[in-house]
């Protein structure tokens, strides 16, 4: 099987190195290359054609959303995965308008960024909750307007309603798990439900569905 060829970019040294140790113990994924600053990345990208960027949304010589843009545009069938410990609105928004295919904090478990290098590849969008959460309210004044209430079939239970609601408030599925008293497995059980009765593929579309069914709101 052949893996999946990541080129991580940061400007820290350090922080490129734990990245590099952590997802190079996947079975599936190698790390092919590093960089300092975003015109170093533009160029590994021409060189290597890796399969996913992990790209900082602050670089010198070149920022993140710059770097991103250059590399969608030129090379679409390289994923980016934004990794960043700035998670406001006026980051958030140009590294996805620039092509990124998922924007995670740095903070989040290693475990979620090794699945996210794997879900952009795939052509997903990935987002940790927290920017998730962010993303939709910034949209909720204009989708209040305009509640569509659930149908017959699109209704939740409780169990799912309350799920729905503590991803909302930007929890991760260990989070709403340990809140909840259930498994992390149950969590992600539970979230598929949701998804499939509402016709939707991935966790933005289930808060933005949320927000227009008016069961959710951000006010």
């Amino acid at each position: 099987m052949s893996r999946l060829r990541v080129v991580i970019a940061d400007d820290e040294s350090l922080l490129r190195r734990a990245l590099t140790v952590f997802v190079s113990e996947a079975d599936d994924i190698e790390v092919v290359g590093q960089a300092a600053n975003g015109a170093e990345v533009v160029d590994l990208v021409r060189r290597l054609a890796p399969d996913v960027v992990m790209m900082d949304a602050q670089m010198p010589v070149l920022n993140g959303a710059s770097a991103t843009r250059a590399i969608t545009s030129d090379h679409p069938s390289t994923a980016v995965l934004a990794l960043t410990t700035f998670g406001s609105l006026d980051t958030i928004v140009p590294m996805l308008q620039a092509g990124a295919g998922g924007y995670l904090l740095k903070d989040s478990d290693p475990d979620d960024i090794i699945a996210a290098i794997r879900d952009v590849h795939r052509g997903l969008r990935v987002l940790s909750p927290a920017v998730a959460a962010m993303l939709v309210s910034s949209l909720s004044p204009a989708t209040d307007a305009r509640v569509t209430r659930l149908t017959e079939t699109e209704r939740l239970t409780p169990r799912e309603s309350a799920v729905v609601a503590l991803l909302a408030h930007g929890l991760s599925n260990a989070e709403i798990a340990r809140t909840q008293s259930i498994s992390e497995a149950t969590v992600k059980s539970h979230l598929s439900n949701v998804m499939a009765k509402w016709d939707v593929r991935d966790r933005v579309q289930v808060l933005i569905r949320a927000v227009r069914a008016g069961i959710i709101s951000f006010d």
